[in-house]
Parts: structure tokens; sequence; C-alpha cells
């Protein structure tokens, strides 16, 4: 039976990987791992794995996949995953680059197989949900039994299990940080088969669940802070990659970053983050953990710039820290918040960050200072200041010695008697308190008694160790009346806690994940909420509600939650700088590169409500097409206090063909606001060069001046736009 396969595999596996330390040349790997397959291939019998259940829900496909018929031809890796499981996060980009290097006409599919562990997370819904936020392209099949799993006999998350062409179970790896041996062995499985004629080179029929959504000005905002004055909010909207600040009512005052992921200080409009989840606001300045490019990111709302303060780019190993902020790798950090120092001088001297990756809450010193029982600090340093970084439920009296599991919510009530940080522990389903005294961890609510027992969920209101939660997220403290309130994230409730007597009780939620906006807190709904805040005054209450794509807001003390906060884009009137204006409609235009020529073109002379026609005419190099899978496209900007020219025109298109010409009517305004105006027409192309792999973006601006008259001219008048690259 298949139940025992991952078993049998396991001692010529683990004599492989003994073989492989020893070998020092890749082409001696490469051997070893290619005597392994002879043998494994030569097996009398193959171990295969057993088909999937025809009645799963697939993503990302265009039906249900069959493990045996669709995919036999094929080196199939299958990753076990959950998706709420930090480590299996970590996995992803290893598999996204290796479907970089080898697509399924290479003969190399990947499907996620998703395996429930919380009970919420059986819901399609929510898996749809991690697949659009964590970027995923390959096949995902939700095993909501987890079926194959059990069959498999996998033991845990993740774990990747490589199949020849015949359904045949050939390798598996379990945990995150193989990137390198996953590589070799699925080049050499390649290699192997395709000698042997077994591997085909079929397409494997793809269809994007992205592709079927509408778009919304927040993607899964996971987190949301509130300024001193109770008057802006800064929404980290998360799927966007990007940073808002707005006001109370929703307004954009500044953008920060996005719509596309990225790496980049500097300005705002070319800063660039990677899934950023926490943020503090103190006056002007807002630090931000940009999870997934594993740093600590600092804006200052005055100079209008991003730099980066913690954290080197990659994931880091390191459990103590100690360095220079930007000399310490650290591993996807997920909320912050401001502290004080137990010497400094000044307020707010202290980043406390939540360091989900390794399971530690840890501190960047913002000015020179000491941490409670530590030495003194130098401005600048990074260190641990709680958790061992072994995944658990431990608390302790030495906080070097408590355990957390993926620490994901961090807030602060420095006065006395409580003087602690109150953590929501996501995967121990728990609040704990580190005490600001002497950095002992405590237990608040939720879990069980057990360190080691990361599944004592549910839901249930109480007090102490009988209260259940459910992968919580986010917390933050009410100082006026005493309480902490807590994103009970996958029971898709507020609830709150009283921690004199560590009593917990439902606040808001009906426990569906759902959008219902009712007067009542206990009628209306959310999904998956990941972060809340409340304003100094104690009155609002903003959530993240991440799933459902909106900021929500409570009034705690008339009871009535309200709808998402709209996010309006800038009146004209507010705007100090042009660069906002257009925030809504450039925000998801793509961005020239910095070598893109700008063709000045001869002016012209227009009358309100005329139509222009621009006809687009590019020609590619002589050896190079156009790359179709590429979102090729045109656009037209208004430079600088221009934004009338613009109003509801279809300012951008696709690009499909470059042989024959682009049509791009503009029509002006009835009313227009000057006699001068500049527009900007823009085309992005995307064209790889035939001889090789090289694909190039290139980008072509045109600027064409108008003046506006209020002569009679005629109504059409046409502008040939050309351009060869």
């Amino acid at each position: 039976p298949a139940m025992a396969a991952l078993a049998a595999l396991l001692p010529a596996q683990t004599q492989l990987e003994y073989a492989l330390l020893d070998a020092e040349a890749a082409a001696q790997k490469e051997e070893l791992v290619y005597q392994y397959l002879r043998k494994v291939d030569g097996l009398q019998r193959d171990l295969t794995v057993p088909e999937l259940g025809r009645d799963l829900q697939w993503l990302n496909t265009e039906g249900p996949i069959s493990l045996h018929e669709d995919l036999s031809g094929k080196v199939v890796v299958l990753d076990f995953f959950t998706y709420c499981c930090i480590n299996c996060l970590h996995l992803l980009p290893d598999l996204h680059a290796l479907e970089h290097q080898y697509s399924d006409k290479d003969g190399l599919v990947i499907v996620g197989v998703h395996s429930a562990k919380f009970p919420n997370e059986r819901v399609l819904d929510n898996i749809k949900s991690a697949v659009l936020r964590y970027n995923i392209a390959h096949p995902v099949v939700n095993d909501a039994d987890a079926t194959l799993w059990h069959e498999l006999e996998v033991s845990c998350w993740p774990t990747l299990v490589i199949l020849g062409p015949r359904g045949n179970i050939l390798f598996s790896l379990v945990g995150e940080g193989h990137k390198e041996k996953l590589f070799l062995f699925i080049s050499v499985t390649l290699k192997f088969y395709k000698e042997r004629g077994q591997i085909k080179d079929n397409r494997i029929g793809i269809k994007l669940y992205r592709d079927s959504l509408p778009p919304s000005p927040l993607q899964f905002p996971g987190k949301v802070t509130v300024d001193n004055s109770g008057e802006r909010l800064v929404i980290a909207d998360t799927g966007h990659h990007r940073i808002l600040v707005t006001r109370k009512n929703g307004q954009i005052l500044h953008t920060i970053g996005g719509p596309n992921r990225g790496r980049r200080d500097g300005r705002f409009s070319e800063a660039a983050f990677n899934s950023p989840l926490g943020i503090a606001i103190k006056n002007n300045v807002i630090y931000v953990a940009d999870t997934e490019n594993h740093l600590i990111r600092k804006i200052d709302l005055d100079s209008e710039l991003v730099s980066t303060v913690a954290g080197v780019g990659i994931q880091g190993v390191d459990r103590e820290g100690g360095a220079k902020g930007e000399q310490q790798p650290i591993s996807s950090p997920w909320d912050v918040v401001f502290g004080n120092s137990v010497s400094g001088s000044q307020e707010d001297d202290v980043l406390w960050i939540a360091m989900a990756g390794t399971h530690q809450i840890w501190a960047l010193m913002l000015e020179d200072g000491k941490l409670p029982k530590g030495s003194d600090l130098k401005k600048g340093v990074c260190l641990r200041f709680a958790g061992s970084g072994n995944e658990e439920n431990r608390n302790n009296a030495y906080p070097h010695k408590a355990g957390f599991a993926q620490p994901s919510g961090l807030s602060l009530a420095s006065e006395d008697p409580w003087n602690c940080l109150f953590v929501a522990d996501s995967e121990s389903s728990t609040v704990r308190t580190v005490s600001l005294k002497d950095g002992a961890v405590k237990h608040l609510v939720g879990g069980e008694r057990d360190p080691l027992n990361l599944f004592a969920f549910g839901d249930v209101d109480g007090a102490g160790i009988n209260v259940k939660l459910q992968h919580p997220l986010g917390v933050t403290w009410d100082k006026k009346r005493k309480l902490l309130y807590v994103a009970d994230s996958y029971n898709h409730k507020i609830k709150v806690v009283d921690p004199k007597m560590k009593n917990c009780a439902t606040l808001a939620g009906t426990g569906e994940a759902s959008n219902v906006t009712a007067s009542s807190f206990t009628e209306s709904t959310f999904n998956e909420p990941g972060g809340l805040c409340i304003e100094e005054s104690g009155r609002l209450m903003y959530v993240a509600d991440t799933n459902n794509h909106q900021i929500k807001v409570l009034d705690l003390e008339t009871k009535i939650l309200s709808t998402a906060l709209p996010i309006l884009n800038p009146k004209p009137s507010d705007v100090p700088d042009h660069q906002s204006v257009q925030s809504d409609k450039t925000a998801n235009l793509p961005k020239l590169p910095k070598s893109s020529p700008n063709i000045q073109l001869p002016s012209l002379t227009v009358t309100p409500g005329q139509t222009i026609q621009f006809l687009l005419k590019l020609t590619l190099p002589p050896d190079a097409k156009l790359n179709e899978e590429a979102p090729n496209s045109w656009f037209i900007t208004a430079e600088g206090k221009l934004f009338w020219l613009l109003p509801g025109q279809c300012v951008s298109g696709g690009i499909k063909d470059v042989s024959c010409q682009t049509l791009i009517p503009f029509q002006l305004p009835s009313s227009c606001l000057s006699t001068e105006a500049i527009l900007a027409i823009k085309a992005c192309l995307y064209y790889c060069s035939k001889g090789s792999s090289a694909c190039m973006m290139k980008g072509i601006s045109f600027s064409q001046p108008l003046q506006i008259a209020n002569t009679n001219q005629g109504s059409l008048t046409q502008v040939e736009l050309t351009y060869t690259f």
C-alpha cells in the first residue's frame, strides 16, 4: 500500500543525503542522485501515490487534475501546505524560482495540496484568499479531509513529495530551507527520465484564479493604526504592497509604494514593499514591518522618503541578534509597536517587533538605552528580547527560555499595574504578556497547559485557560477602559479581554466568514480580521477586515458598526503635491524604465470637447517578438495640476500586436480650466529577442502640448506617434 511509501523510501534517501554531505563537486552530487534514481526507478514495484478524489476543489486550473492521467509523463512536486504556517510561506519563493526555471513543457508541474490544520482552513474561500495573497500560480487542490496526507503518512507542514512520470514516489523533503537540494533533485530527475523517453511536453490547463476578480481599493489590508491625534490612519494595504495614510474619513493623504511587490528605498513614488503588515506612527514617522522582505522600514512623512532600518532583505536564521539594524538579518517581522527603554530619557525610544519567522519578540533601539534586565545598548541595535526560537507555547520567568508560536500582533500597556506587552501568539491560539519590568512571559487567555500542544484552538468565551481562540493575529489596548481587544482571526470575531480577571468575551462578529454590516456588533461579520487599533480617546476602533478588503469602524460608545472606511482619492484642493492627485488611476499603471526616451511633439491647437485620435505605430528591433503573455499597454497621463483633463476617460489599454497601429481616442472635457496643457502618451512593451532567452521591458513617452482655443475647429484631429526601438 501507499501508506508506507514515504517510510519505505526513507532509508535509501537518508543514505543519499549523507553521501551528498560528503560530496564536494556538483558533478559528484549529480552522479549520486542519478545512481539513487536508478535504484528507486528499478524497484520491482513502484511506490505510487494514490489518486486524488474526483470531487475535490481545484484552484488555478481549468478543472480537476488527475495525478495518474493528466500528470503522467511529468515530474511532479506535491507541496503539502497549510496557508497559515509560516514555514510553508517561506517555501513559496523556492517554488516560484523552480517554476521559473522549469515549465510544464520542460516536464515539471508543482501542485499545492492544501491539507487543513484549523477547521476554518477547510473553507475554500480562505484558500482562495491565500492563493491570491501569496501570489501562488500553480494548481492548488483543497484536500479538505487531508486524505492524501494521511495515505502518504506525511507528518508535518511543509512537506514536498517529488513524483516521477508514472506517479512513482522518488523523494520527500520536510520543512523549509532545502532550495539547493530541491533544484538538484529536480534537474537530475528531469534529465534521468528524458533520457528514458518518459517525459511529455504537453501543457497543463492553468487558469489563474486572480484573473477572475474585480479590482478593489484595498487588497488584504493586514494591519491598521491611528495616530495620537485620532485624525490620521495608517493602513497596511498588504496585497497592494503599499502603505496608505488617510484622513479619518478615508481620504488618501499619502500613497507609499505599490502596487507591485519589490524592495526599494527612496521617494514615495518609487519605494517598494513586499506584503507589509505591522505599522506604528509617531508624529510624522512611520515604522513598517515589511514582512516578506524581512525588513523594518521607516517612512518619513516630512521628507517623503522611505529607508531601511533593520534586516538585510533575505530571511534570517539568527535567533539572538545584537548587530546594527541594517546589518542584522531578521525573519518575517509581523507587527511593530513603540515602547520605552528602562533608562531612556526619551519617550518611544524602542520599537518592539513580533518576529513571527523565528517565534520571538525583538527590539530595535531607536536611541541609546537599556531593555529590562539588560545592559546598555547603542542606538540602531536590533536584538531578541524574549523567546527561545522554538515554536511552542511556553511561559517562563526567564524571557529567553519562554517559547512563542508565530507571534503576529503586539500592543503595549505601559501603565502600572500592567507595564507589559500583549502578544497575539497565532499558532498557539493564545494571548500572552511579556513583563516590561523583568521580561517574564505569562499566559493570559487561550491554548492549554502543555507547551508543545499547538492544536488547542476553538471558539469559547470564558476565563484564562478555558478560553479558546483560533489563530489570533492582532491585539490593541484600550487605556481608557483598561481592556484588551483581540482580532480572533480564524474565528472571524473581535474579542474583548479584561486582563485583571482574565475574562474573554465576544465583542463583534458571529463566527461566520462573511461581510455583513449590521447596526449591532454581534450581528455584523468579518472575514479573517488581521489587525485592529483604537484611538486615544477610546471611542472608535478600526479593524483591518483582511479578507473583506476593508477597514471597519466600531464606535465603542454607541455600539454602532459602520461600513468600511471609504478610501477616497484626494480632492484637488487638498493636494499639496501633484503626485498623489492621480493616485487612483496611475496607481496601477506600469512604470516606464528610466532609460525610456521622451519624444516632444509639436504643439496642437484644439477646442474644448474635441476628440484627438492618436495613432500609435511602434516597430520592434528586427529579431524581436512581442511577449504576448506580458501586460503590453499604452496609457495617458496629464502632468502637474492638469487632473481636470482626465475625468472619466479610459486612460489605458492593451497592445496586442505591433504589426498594426493602435488607435487611442482622447476627448477633451467640454469645459477646460486653462488654455494650455500637456498630455503624456506612454507605451510599455515587453519583447524577447528570438536568438536568446532574454526579454526586455521598454518604454516610450510622447509629450503632446495643447493650446486650447475657443475657435471652431474640426471635430477630429489625428496625431501619429511613431517610434522604432
